[in-house]
């Protein structure tokens, strides 16, 4: 953002002496980031931008509610010694809300709303099954237990929540965060889908790839014998396989986060003003029947998409 800095002697406006509470009353009108960026402008400008008032107004009209939902969030509201300590806060760490099955955090640029789920808010098939799936605790997980795949052929991890809880007018994405203990296998020959809607809609679906290395494999490779899948159909999995590129060449590919785990996306929707009806993610494969292992799912995060 460019400021221009006029001369009174030229007609214009010198922003030099203007009140610092109209300078704080113009800053709060625009973002987080623009905000800081003007504090670099001139004194008055960085003494406006650490008013309480300005950040008030970056914040989620019901941040003061959602906080109050842990007892961690409520200390938070009470210890922070200005609104920017406490905006910066929540957008380098999430607090947990709701017995711990959620995080709730701020997208830095804007202050808008980010969420995770925790797997243990998640619908996970087998998951209460110890042959299939394993609850662990990790210390790097912001979360008390984790799930840990060790061994299945139908993969299938749901979430949901209310758009109500997310910033209107925002494009969201939704991303399977996960990590694996070793190397993660079963995945390396079919995609997964994806997808994420509107309860009761048929969103949109896409493919992704839970192998870090999936999407440099051979599309052609044939599955090794020791690695058929439920029904011996090794040549079938393989088939689909080069189906599904060929249907979607844009296969979303596992990335690493800031945080120390991977993220993939499952896809993105744009969230109305007003909209209050349950927003569903999925993420399933169940076509190859090969036998899967190695991931290690944390949660499901809802995010404003970056650049949208």
């Amino acid at each position: 953002m460019a400021v221009e800095m006029k001369n009174e002697s030229n007609g214009g406006i010198d922003l030099y002496a203007l009140p610092e509470g109209c300078i704080a009353i113009a800053l709060s009108l625009t973002s987080p980031r623009d905000a800081c960026r003007l504090s670099l402008v001139a004194s008055t400008f960085r003494s406006a931008a650490l008013c309480d008032e300005v950040w008030e107004r970056f914040f989620p009209a019901d941040y003061r509610d959602v906080l109050c939902r842990s007892a961690e969030g409520i200390e938070l509201l009470r210890s922070a010694i200005s609104m920017k300590q406490l905006y910066l806060h929540l957008c380098d760490k999430p607090v947990l809300i709701d017995g711990g099955s959620k995080s709730f955090s701020l997208e830095k640029s804007s202050g808008k709303k980010c969420y995770m789920l925790a797997a243990r808010d998640l619908t996970i098939v087998w998951s209460d099954t110890p042959r299939y799936w394993k609850w662990i605790p990790l210390p790097e997980s912001r979360f008390s237990v984790v799930a840990e795949l060790l061994d299945v052929c139908w993969l299938e991890i749901r979430g949901k929540i209310r758009t109500s809880m997310l910033s209107p007018e925002t494009n969201y994405a939704a991303y399977l965060v996960f990590t694996s203990k070793s190397r993660i296998y079963g995945f390396e020959y079919q995609p997964a889908e994806a997808e994420v809607g509107i309860s009761g809609q048929e969103g949109k679906k896409q493919a992704v790839h839970l192998d870090p290395d999936g999407a440099q494999r051979p599309r052609h490779q044939i599955m090794p014998r020791w690695r058929r899948g439920l029904f011996g159909h090794h040549l079938a999995g393989r088939m689909i396989y080069q189906e599904t590129l060929h249907a979607d060449q844009d296969v979303q590919n596992p990335r690493q986060r800031g945080d120390g785990w991977m993220e993939v996306e499952l896809g993105e929707i744009f969230i109305k003003e007003g909209q209050d009806v349950d927003l569903e993610m999925s993420l399933m494969e169940v076509k190859g029947g090969n036998w899967k292992s190695g991931l290690i799912v944390e949660g499901i995060e809802i995010r404003p998409k970056e650049g949208k």
